[in-house]
């Protein structure tokens, strides 16, 4: 019984060591890999100004759809702000071809981009918010700014992978168009109504186009690497939790 006991303190003695060193050595370590891996992504939101001005240079996107053309365009992105668009249309019945372009003197602000840039931000804040010196004391600690760091990094990526839609009184207010709705009909919903050009029109068909925006894939595979990380950590430091019947942590 008693070198049972004996083996059972040096054990516990090694694995307060262990984690003593997870907590003073590897902590930081991993802090400022995702501190890096951030901050690469967040330059990805910072685009390359075209001329002496200084303003984001503008990018052209193809639009797409899987299995049909009846819907093409090309849109023109300036950092967070969708300036131009033209987008060609094909009418299902006698396939007459509708043209639709944005106004010259409006933008569309795309808000998901910049929350995901505030969102990054802040998750950088939060890791950096601390003197190079410091030292965490219990494992809880460490849990609670990983999860308060994931938080961010999970409303980033999820404004980038999933969008608003706008209604269809919205997009009327926003002056990007000529038409204005009839009632409250969302947007992408058949039977919605509209008029343009004095005339009233129905939606009977909806169509997604989707284009690639390679900066904007970078900056999610940095968000879903730098989650793995924080998890991972997080896993390491609850391994010690099993070897307690206390929460030395």
């Amino acid at each position: 019984m008693a070198a049972a006991a004996m083996a059972s303190a040096a054990e516990r003695a090694v694995l307060e060591e262990e984690f003593k060193w997870l907590l003073q050595e590897e902590v930081h370590a991993v802090l400022k890999q995702l501190q890096d891996i951030l901050k690469e992504a967040s330059q990805r939101f910072t685009l390359p100004a075209s001329g002496s001005g200084g303003a984001v240079k503008q990018e052209n996107f193809v639009l797409s759809t899987s299995g049909t053309d009846q819907v093409k365009g090309v849109l023109t992105l300036q950092g967070d702000a969708l300036c131009q668009a033209d987008v060609n249309l094909k009418m299902p019945r006698n396939n007459q071809l509708l043209h639709f372009a944005f106004r010259e003197d409006k933008q569309w602000k795309l808000q998901q981009i910049q929350d995901a840039r505030n969102h990054v931000n802040q998750a950088i804040y939060l890791l950096m918010n601390r003197d190079v010196n410091y030292q965490f004391k219990t494992g809880s600690e460490v849990l609670k700014l990983m999860d308060a760091v994931m938080l961010q990094l999970s409303r980033a990526r999820n404004r980038l992978t999933t969008p608003a839609t706008l209604t269809l009184p919205e997009i009327a207010s926003s002056g990007l168009t000529n038409f204005k709705p009839a009632g409250g009909s969302i947007l992408h919903n058949p039977g919605a109504m509209f008029e343009f050009g004095n005339q009233r029109y129905e939606v009977s068909h909806v169509h997604k186009v989707e284009c690639v925006v390679p900066w904007l894939n970078d900056a999610l595979v940095f968000f879903t690497v730098s989650l793995q990380l924080c998890q991972q950590l997080k896993d390491k430091i609850s391994v010690f939790s099993s070897y307690w019947n206390y929460r030395p942590y």
